[in-house]
């Protein structure tokens, strides 16, 4: 795959799209209320993309924001009162989104995750699955942090980091954070006229995390930086995710982006799969085996999912999404995976065809005891 050489040839060629915007793009500064207009012209880039090809999910701030408005609460509320406005606040965001892409012919869908969504392995998997049938679906996810259970302890802190985190769950290939600057420059444009901006970074440098400022406290809304886009790119290029950091300070910013408007883009190393899978291999350590037949065997190497029928033996103590090592009969290593079924489910269906699995467990499940894509062989 060839690394794209510009923000445009990335926009281009990315097949899934997770774009962040912030609150000062959502929430206008004088009523406080929604960015009507903004997110409107944010649609007709999104449905642009959705024309091309490409699956787009949103990461969007704005509830506290915009609940602090209609309560009359200031920014510096205590975190029951902030709890309180994003409980006010999300109704009213996704009132909004809705206003914004129905017109469009594009279906909402609010998905609200706290930090144990992305890092609780099981409940990692579950969120997954709810947004790939999201887009399997042809819905726009619409994620937040769910800020009204949310405490200091178990926040993301941000949502450029909880944007780099829907990235990597939903193995995307490029993140677009919309900012209230045009790209990284290697000092704060608005303090340094001679600032160079920088169109591609290839490695997150200390010189070049040096680079990155404070929050824009001019805002009278949002907590990001430079530094927590760069984090955030760092998080989602770890996962094979490109990112494209964008001005949202005009209307139709990706189309701007599209058409050669200034931003910058942090390249990846590898594809989604290709870092998804070397997480597999190297940093997680097998709960259990499953031993398989030869006809197992030999459809692993040709690239297939391992069946349950094909499972003779399972051995361990293991949940739905933990790591497994996968042998042959006579005991070689054919590789590790991610366990679709748990230890007690793997038993009862070993040797069963995938027609039989949901009867045999309870309810309707995957058709396969792991996937080809959570699967590493070990040639």
């Amino acid at each position: 795959m060839t690394r794209p050489a510009s923000a445009a040839e990335a926009l281009k060629s990315a097949r899934r799209v997770v774009v962040k915007i912030g609150s000062s793009l959502v929430v206008e500064a004088d009523s406080r209320g929604p960015a009507l207009g903004w997110m409107a012209s944010l649609a007709e880039d999104i449905a642009s993309l959705r024309t091309g090809g490409r699956q787009v999910i949103l990461v969007s701030s704005g509830a506290v924001a915009l609940g602090r408005g209609r309560l009359g609460l200031e920014k510096n509320a205590r975190l029951d009162e902030k709890q309180a406005a994003a409980a006010v606040g999300q109704s009213l965001l996704m009132q909004a989104w809705e206003q914004a892409l129905t017109p469009r012919g594009m279906t909402p869908a609010q998905v609200l995750l706290t930090r144990d969504d992305t890092e609780r392995r099981r409940r990692w998997l579950n969120a997954r699955a709810t947004i790939e049938a999201l887009l399997k679906l042809s819905a726009v996810p619409i994620v937040n942090e769910n800020d009204t259970v949310a405490t200091e302890e178990i926040r993301y802190g941000d949502n450029d980091r909880l944007a780099a985190r829907a990235a990597q769950l939903a193995r995307a290939d490029l993140l677009i954070l919309l900012s209230d600057v045009d790209g990284l420059y290697t000092d704060d444009p608005r303090r340094n006229a001679s600032a160079r901006h920088l169109p591609v970074v290839d490695t997150l440098t200390p010189e070049v995390l040096a680079m990155a400022g404070g929050a824009n406290t001019e805002a009278d809304v949002g907590t990001g930086g430079m530094a927590t886009k760069l984090e955030a790119a760092r998080i989602a290029r770890s996962a094979g995710c490109a990112t494209l950091i964008v001005s949202g300070l005009t209307t139709r910013p990706l189309a701007a982006v599209a058409a050669g408007a200034r931003a910058t883009l942090i390249t990846a190393p590898a594809t989604p799969l290709q870092a998804y899978k070397s997480w597999i291999a190297g940093s997680l350590e097998p709960a259990g085996v499953l031993t398989v037949d030869d006809g197992a065997a030999e459809a692993l190497g040709a690239g297939r999912s391992l069946l349950a029928s094909g499972v003779r033996r399972v051995e361990g103590r293991f949940d739905r999404g933990d790591c497994v090592r996968v042998t042959g009969e006579t005991g070689q290593s054919l590789g590790v995976g991610l366990a679709a079924y748990a230890a007690d489910e793997m038993e009862r269906i070993r040797g069963r065809h995938s027609g039989e699995i949901e009867a045999i467990v309870g309810y309707k499940g995957p058709g396969v005891a792991i996937h080809r894509d959570d699967l590493v062989l070990t040639s």
